[in-house]
């Protein structure tokens, strides 16, 4: 399976102009199974979300839909939306179908206040496509590894995020110890660029279960890498060295 992952230069509080110029980077990159956005990649990320959420029907998660037909490929990014009385910060994964399934992130951003607009998520959301089970999670997850533990359910976790630039060696550390200690790929989603809070400077990549990257952005510029998911090379590194079953319940 081909990857694309996207790593967008976002305009504050602009759904408009972040698809259009997303729909753009997806036409000049061709030929993928998935295309990976980053968080909140409509908007920005968003702590307080009134006047800047979209509804349920957004004309974001229209486009997703459309597009993704149109290409015979899966889309996926995180959307802050309004669901009756609540806030979610919401990972959407569209299907070339029109299905749609998504992940609200679990673990909100109490040092930046998101906790105190949005309401977390309570459930692990694992998608199938094209024959790799993906598990999906958003930014500050990747600081809570338990969330994460592969119980060998899943064979690739795709992390959208708006990581700031004073904290990104934190985020390229972890990325590739998630990888490492769960025996499986994963894909990395980071916004360059600024909004009204931070600066941000990339490091998006794609790292294998040996944790080692076999594609990377290049660093504050926006620009997209595409990389092969491999199962039969995954289920025989498992196979031959049988980590999970090993691992602590």
């Amino acid at each position: 399976m081909k990857v694309t992952i996207l790593q967008r230069d976002i305009i504050w509080a602009s759904p408009e102009t972040n698809v259009s110029r997303a729909d753009a980077a997806i036409d000049s990159n061709p030929g993928s199974d998935l295309y990976v956005l980053p968080e909140m990649f409509s908007t920005g990320f968003c702590t307080e979300p009134e006047g800047i959420a979209e509804p349920l029907d957004s004309a974001t998660l229209q486009w997703m839909i459309q597009k993704s037909s149109a290409i015979d490929a899966a889309i996926a990014g995180s959307v802050a939306v309004t669901d009756g009385d609540n806030y979610f910060n919401r990972f959407y994964f569209v299907h070339p179908d029109g299905t749609v399934q998504y992940y609200d992130k679990h673990h909100l951003f109490t040092y930046g206040g998101e906790h105190l607009h949005f309401t977390a998520g309570s459930e692990r959301v694992i998608v199938g496509y094209r024959g790799v089970r993906i598990l999906l999670e958003v930014c500050y997850d990747l600081r809570f590894p338990v969330w994460s533990r592969n119980h060998g359910e899943y064979d690739m976790i795709l992390y959208v995020a708006s990581w700031p630039t004073p904290r990104v060696e934190a985020w390229s550390a972890l990325l590739r110890a998630r990888a490492i200690e769960n025996q499986c790929y994963v894909a990395g989603v980071n916004r360059v660029g600024s909004d009204p809070s931070c600066n941000y400077c990339g490091g998006s990549v794609v790292i294998d279960p040996y944790g080692k990257t076999i594609v990377e952005c290049e660093w504050d510029k926006e620009n997209e890498a595409t990389a092969e998911i491999d199962i039969c090379q995954l289920d025989a590194f498992r196979k031959k060295f049988p980590v999970l079953n090993d691992a602590d319940r």
